[in-house]
């Protein structure tokens, strides 16, 4: 249903909103309103695809051009578009990308590429990660829609810098964001996998044998588990063993090779925990 929103919501953009961008240019030369018209259309399609194939790299695709319509009503607000154009573009851009962000409408991005009977269950993004997106995420939108304007306007040395940071940062920032919707909780027949490459180094696999309890954990975290949520804050899941296991933590400066720990006890933080201790339930194993 948040997935079917999504594309409803993104559809109302073109339908309602497009006609703040033309009022935002009204004045402007032909070549910045040609620009700015085939631009809009261009970034609608691609978001529409994004949001009509559901997979990996379109779930990172969607979740980084639909947003990009709340900029561009903000770009129009300043550009002088009337009220009432810029919210009928705001208001389904900002809908469209709330329920893009809902763990609902993640799992059903996740799950469309998983293999035989398995279950996904996206993970929450690390805060200090997904600051860091937001930040590099913002520098890439605003060069990539300031670049081919200037170039329109004749603005060559804005044109020249902003067209250099945008292909810079098309080539370094989306394999960073695409790290953020490979982490997932995977529920498989013979136990429990944690494919996290922002936390970890290597894939957790842990046997339904050698696990004791799994359980929902509230804000306070002070269970003695490992707390492999990144972190993230909110309900977690988690998972006890009946013997120690080893888990190898992701490089980092200090660590380049990443650092091996021993745990009998871990966290993870599903969007949708609930789902996840369901499902944990219906595969018989033993849920508190």
């Amino acid at each position: 249903m948040t997935l079917w929103g999504a594309r409803l919501a993104w559809l109302a953009v073109a339908l309602l909103g497009g006609r703040a961008v033309g009022d935002a240019v009204a004045d402007r030369s032909d070549a910045v309103q040609v620009v700015a018209t085939v631009g809009a259309w261009v970034a609608w399609g691609a978001g529409a695809v994004a949001l009509a194939v559901t997979g990996l790299v379109t779930l990172t695709a969607a979740r980084a051009i639909v947003p990009g319509a709340i900029v561009v009503a903000g770009v129009t607000a300043v550009a002088g578009a009337p009220a009432s154009s810029v919210l009928a573009l705001a208001v389904p851009a900002i809908v469209a990308s709330v329920l893009l962000a809902a763990g609902d409408t993640g799992s059903v991005y996740v799950q469309s590429s998983a293999y035989g009977d398995e279950r996904r269950f996206p993970l929450k993004p690390p805060l200090g990660y997904l600051t860091a997106t937001v930040l590099s995420w913002a520098v890439w939108v605003a060069a990539v829609l300031t670049a081919p304007l200037a170039w329109a306007a004749r603005a060559w040395v804005l044109a020249v810098i902003a067209t250099v940071v945008a292909i810079a940062a098309s080539w370094l920032f989306p394999r960073r964001w695409h790290r953020l919707t490979r982490r997932w909780l995977v529920a498989v027949p013979a136990g429990l996998v944690v494919h996290d490459h922002v936390v970890l180094a290597e894939t957790l696999m842990v046997p339904r044998v050698r696990i004791t309890r799994v359980t929902l954990v509230g804000r306070r975290r002070d269970t003695g588990a490992f707390d492999m949520t990144g972190p993230t804050p909110g309900v977690a899941l988690g998972i006890v063993l009946d013997e120690m296991t080893t888990a190898t933590l992701a490089p980092t400066p200090a660590t380049p090779r990443g650092t091996a720990i021993h745990l009998s006890a871990f966290l993870v933080a599903p969007t949708r925990p609930g789902a996840a201790l369901r499902e944990a339930a219906r595969r018989r194993l033993p849920v508190e």
